[in-house]
């Protein structure tokens, strides 16, 4: 199993987004990567539902850049309490929130282990995250101890069987010659830090069985498309022709008809 170490060191050398934080002001990156990202992955939005915050305990598990987390500051929520694996991250977000004169409990953690008493919140939101942690599972209940009976989590992590894992299986697969790679290995080779998991439709269910009511729902991302700065571990003439070839139109179509999407958008409620 991956150490936290190695995701940690991963993550440390750029957080999610940081690529597109393009300006000479701080000011100026923040708001470029905060646009890149949700002209890229425009079902953020809806799924987080930030002005839902008002009035409510949130925390938010890996906040990254801090676009959502800025988002969840300006809902006026009761409390807002954010964490990251890395000092990275945390300081991204706590610059971002000083420009705007907002503030957040933010401090570096563990997703599996809150430093939070039980029932402590009302929201818990979390955007392709938990599928790095080392143990899952083990996140997923942190998050039911610390929601309050009838809170919400919101989650997104990583579908198994989507574009993405078919791309990885290509390139690292069948042109490798090692047709029986499975898709974990892949994911947990290929995909981002060390150790990314994907998980069905079936096993998102499992991890949130604890919970009294679970939505689950596939999303194609701009990933599956080829889209933006996708594939940064991978350059190469390859992923250049591939891009340039990707047939997107058919792809969003079958996608639809198969659930193959790499997000798994998931609301549960405690």
């Amino acid at each position: 199993m991956t150490n936290l170490k190695e995701v940690r060191d991963f993550w440390n050398q750029a957080s999610c987004g940081e690529i597109y934080a393009d300006g000479f002001s701080l000011q100026e990156r923040y708001a470029t990567a905060s646009q890149r990202r949700y002209e890229l992955e425009p079902y953020i939005l809806e799924f987080a539902n930030f002005a839902n915050a008002k009035d409510r305990d949130v925390l938010e598990i890996g906040v990254g850049m801090g676009a959502d987390h800025e988002n969840f500051a300006l809902a006026n929520p009761k409390s807002l309490f954010g964490i990251d694996l890395t000092e990275r991250a945390i300081e991204h977000t706590r610059c971002r929130l000083k420009l705007i004169n907002c503030t957040s409990h933010l401090e570096v953690g563990n997703a599996e282990d809150l430093k939070y008493p039980i029932e402590s919140f009302d929201l818990v939101y979390s955007w392709g995250v938990l599928h790095h942690s080392p143990n899952t599972s083990k996140a997923i209940d942190e998050i039911h101890r610390v929601l309050r009976n009838g809170g919400l989590a919101k989650v997104m992590i990583y579908h198994k069987y989507s574009l993405v894992g078919f791309m990885l299986w290509l390139r690292y697969g069948l042109l490798k010659l090692r047709l029986l790679r499975n898709l974990n290995y892949l994911y947990s080779h290929y995909l981002e830090s060390p150790g990314t998991k994907a998980f069905s439709v079936e096993e998102a269910y499992e991890l949130f069985s604890d919970f009294s009511t679970v939505e689950v729902k596939t999303i194609l991302s701009f990933g599956d498309l080829l889209l933006g700065e996708v594939g940064q571990r991978h350059k190469g003439i390859m992923l250049s022709l591939m891009k340039t070839l990707w047939p997107r139109g058919l792809f969003k179509i079958l996608a639809k008809r198969f659930n193959l999407g790499l997000y798994l958008m998931i609301q549960a409620k405690k």
